[in-house]
């Protein structure tokens, strides 16, 4: 056997950056002219939220840390402003381009079609008069106008809440000076307004809201000219400043906590292109950002508010093909899941494979008499679910239910905080996971009463639902993700006693098949890396293949360099960050990495390790990243159904190293380049693959 080769050191690319370059391809996807022209503006409406997010989550401790000139673990003070400065100028390239897209491609083909959105302008006489009707009567009567001075200060401004800061002529009605004046849109009001088609004489002619306020202004000072305006977005940091360390009540303290979020810190003022300079340094200064933080935008402020346009329009040849997904025929041929599970596990692969065999699983619970206990993750789930309310029933018919609610689920606290509390006056037990760990599992439990048929004798059998994704009915139809339904004893009784280790805060018994973050699953993860470097080494079949949404964990990126050294093929499907440089001779050559993007969210993770001959195959939450390894509540599962094994291998893997419709390739410059078929090759999509597969048959 020959020695492992000497690690070469490779500098990462930078989380941020490689966030910038995910959005990139995301914009990509707006621009694609072939892709259905209300799709695209819903690429840019993504786009739009993905850069909320990286604004209100990502960037606040990089800038404080520059500000503060205290460098993070790791980076000198010049490292982090370069890569600020990076961030910076790529941001603001990604945001003109945006509104070049929707300005120049999108907007005019949408008109092209009849779907227009209308500026002053370009009102009709009868559209003026309907726009002056629907301010008076809807708009008007919500507005409060500040004119500021001593008396009336700047006001409090909310996260990403639409306002107009005005310049105004003249004094005010009590003879003194106030120029400046800020106007909050009402958040009642949609953004986006639909004209009456017996207004318009069109079926879809659209006014923005921030139109019709502008067309008024005039109406709000009277007797004063507007000088200058516009309207401007105030895009805040979202982190909950909680020391947990001095929690007493976790969902208390998270109540108290979310009153306060949409006033954090500013990270960004976004205004229209045509804003004054000096109406831009007033809200620079106002919001103490400099003018790296200011983002001129050609068009409104608020782009991922046209998602409401998008659901107006009724013409399916302008959006995705409609599908239903399709049941499984095995559980399709029975009325008993737990006879079904007897007989084998059952694979489902979401968006393609219908969800509702997940919620029957638990409404089966909820109505059997032997079934005496159901345990359940919850990580979002949305306000309205049906895993829910069926979790509900069983709680209020006797049953043992306990709920892992994590409360600590970015934007979705709110609706996990109203699940716990209708989960308890129900009367399930409740749990909120284990301080500093949030509960990332997806893992449903039922556990039933039966007679063993060859001892005669009552005993209690587990049925488990197992899961790369969320309880979540809507995203259930947009994520790729797989879930496995089983009646394996071993997996079964594993995810009992994860279930009892959240609760009791008791190490967990050792996992028979599971491993467990943030114990086991980092050490595992590098063990089998590891294996398939020692199988080259010695001249033994050794691949891995892995499918996850990002890549970012130093020791398993050095694991992997070391496996690529030894000969190891590396294939990595990693959709959004990836902090692992492929293609660097003499380090990872042997490795290669594409993401994929499509119609669909790529969200399951995949894990191939060939084993000399023996592979295997887990399916996992986590990505390989610091904090699924370290700082939550992770589980991976293995497939241990050859057949099923097969299935995961075709659909979750090689399906996407064959892509070459929606897929990318990243080299060792950070450069992402966009795969296409080669002269005579045949045009391959995973997606629509798979589409069109359990579109034409179930299995």
């Amino acid at each position: 056997m020959n020695a492992s080769p000497p690690t070469r050191k490779v500098p990462s690319i930078n989380r941020n950056l490689s966030l910038l370059a995910f959005n990139r391809r995301v914009l990509a996807l707006a621009q694609d002219p072939s892709m259905p022209l209300l799709e695209r503006l819903r690429y840019l409406c993504i786009l739009g939220s993905n850069l909320d997010e990286m604004f209100e989550l990502r960037l606040g401790a990089l800038k404080d840390a520059v500000l503060s000139r205290k460098p993070l673990t790791g980076n000198t003070l010049a490292q982090m402003r370069d890569i600020l400065e990076q961030i910076d100028k790529r941001a603001h390239e990604l945001v003109r381009d945006q509104y070049v897209t929707l300005n120049r491609e999108v907007l005019p083909s949408l008109a092209e079609r009849g779907i227009r959105v209308l500026f002053r302008n370009e009102l009709s006489k009868r559209e003026q008069e309907w726009a002056t009707t629907y301010f008076q009567k809807e708009v008007r009567p919500l507005l409060s106008p500040i004119g500021l001075d001593p008396a009336h200060p700047f006001p409090q401004v909310a996260t990403k809440s639409l306002h107009f800061i005005v310049e105004l002529s003249g004094k005010n009605a009590f003879g003194q000076e106030s120029s400046i004046a800020i106007i909050k849109a009402p958040r009642v009001l949609p953004r986006v307004i639909q004209i009456p088609p017996e207004v318009s004489g069109r079926q879809y002619h659209f006014l923005l809201l921030s139109s019709i306020i502008h067309i008024h202004f005039h109406t709000l000072f009277p007797g004063r000219d507007v000088l200058a305006y516009s309207q401007f977005r105030v895009t805040r940091d979202a982190e909950l400043a909680m020391d947990e360390e001095e929690v007493k009540n976790l969902r208390q303290a998270l109540k108290g906590e979310l009153t306060q979020r949409p006033y954090g810190v500013p990270r960004r003022v976004e205004v229209v292109d045509t804003c004054p300079d000096h109406l831009a340094h007033l809200l620079l200064k106002q919001f103490d950002l400099s003018e790296s933080d200011l983002y001129r935008c050609d068009g409104p402020v608020n782009i991922s508010r046209f998602n409401w346009l998008i659901d107006q329009v009724d013409d399916d040849t302008l959006k995705f093909p409609s599908f239903n997904p399709s049941r499984s025929t095995r559980l399709a041929r029975s009325n008993n899941i737990f006879e079904t599970l007897k007989q084998g596990d059952v694979l489902l692969h979401h968006p393609y494979q219908s969800f509702e065999p997940v919620i029957e699983f638990l409404r089966q619970a909820t109505s059997d008499p032997n079934v005496v206990a159901i345990r359940q993750t919850v990580y979002r789930t949305g306000a309205i679910s049906g895993i829910m309310e069926a979790l509900i029933e069983a709680a209020q018919r006797g049953k043992e239910v306990t709920v892992v609610v994590e409360l600590m689920a970015r934007f979705d606290e709110e609706a996990n905080i109203s699940w716990a509390d209708r989960l308890e006056r129900a009367g399930a037990q409740v749990i909120y996971g284990v301080l500093g760990l949030k509960t990332h599992a997806k893992m449903a439990l039922l556990i039933r009463r039966e007679i063993n048929e060859k001892t005669k004798k009552e005993e209690l059998i587990y049925y488990t639902h197992l899961s790369t994704g969320n309880y979540h009915p809507r995203t259930t139809r947009l994520y790729s993700d797989f879930g496995l339904l089983t009646a394996n004893q071993e997996i079964g009784r594993d995810v009992n006693e994860v279930f009892m280790h959240i609760s009791s805060l008791s190490p967990a018994a050792k996992m028979q098949r599971l491993i467990l973050a943030p114990f086991t699953m980092h050490r595992r993860i590098l063990s089998l890396i590891r294996r398939e470097e020692m199988n080259a080494l010695s001249g033994k079949p050794a691949r891995i293949i892995a499918k996850m949404n990002a890549l970012l964990e130093e020791r398993i990126i050095s694991g992997l360099y070391r496996a690529s050294q030894a000969g190891v093929k590396i294939d990595l499907i990693v959709r959004g960050v990836c902090a692992l440089r492929p293609g660097v001779p003499g380090a990872s050559e042997n490795i290669c990495v594409r993401s994929i993007l499509g119609r669909f969210l790529e969200h399951h993770r995949v894990w191939y390790f060939e084993n000399d001959h023996q592979p295997e195959v887990w399916l996992s939450s986590a990505d390989w990243m610091g904090r699924n390894l370290f700082r939550r509540i992770e589980i991976a599962f293995p497939v241990l159904d050859p057949e099923i094994r097969a299935r995961v291998i075709e659909e979750g893997l090689l399906g996407y190293l064959e892509d070459n419709c929606n897929a990318w390739h990243l080299y060792a410059d950070e450069r992402y380049e966009k795969i296409s078929p080669k002269n005579g090759e045949q045009a391959v999509s995973a997606q629509q693959r798979l589409l069109k597969r359990w579109g034409e048959e179930s299995f």
